[in-house]
């Protein structure tokens, strides 16, 4: 079993005995998409489910997805509903590892146009595979696109 995985047993057993409602139904719907994801890849040969970089990679979309509900919440004039979103976004976070700033990135993308020997706009998809492979969770790759088409254009 994966560490992340591990991890977000061990918390959920522990808000289970603090009673911490919101965590418990955080963590359990973490769990649920985790096994969804183990379904998804059993036919790709992944029989013992997801590694720690697609789970890391999965709760970078429940942050994403709930930051756009939060907007989409506070824009419908309904505070409380975007609050609820906010704290589970805080509450995932704590399974992310650090964000790398935006030097950090450009400098991690730089070394891997090298290490892949990218010429031109392309090459994107073998960058972005070796940066989801090796900086999973650490790098928003929304946002990373556009370094590597700086870099590359």
């Amino acid at each position: 079993m994966s560490t992340k995985r591990n991890e977000i047993n061990e918390s959920l057993k522990n808000a289970m005995k603090a009673k911490d409602e919101l965590v418990v139904s955080t963590l359990r719907m973490i769990n649920a998409k985790i096994k969804d994801a183990d379904i998804e890849a059993r036919p790709k040969g992944m029989v013992d489910g997801i590694d720690d970089s697609a789970i890391l990679s999965l709760l970078q979309g429940m942050v994403k997805q709930r930051a756009e509900s939060s907007k989409i919440f506070r824009d419908g004039n309904r505070p409380e509903l975007a609050e609820k979103e906010d704290a589970e976004i805080k509450i995932i976070e704590n399974y992310l590892p650090a964000q790398l700033g935006a030097d950090e990135v450009a400098k991690i993308v730089g070394d891997i146009i090298v290490k892949v020997g990218a010429t031109s706009l392309k090459d994107m998809g073998k960058i972005m595979a070796e940066l989801k492979a090796n900086y999973a969770g650490q790098i928003d790759m929304s946002k990373v696109g556009d370094i590597v088409k700086a870099k590359l254009g």
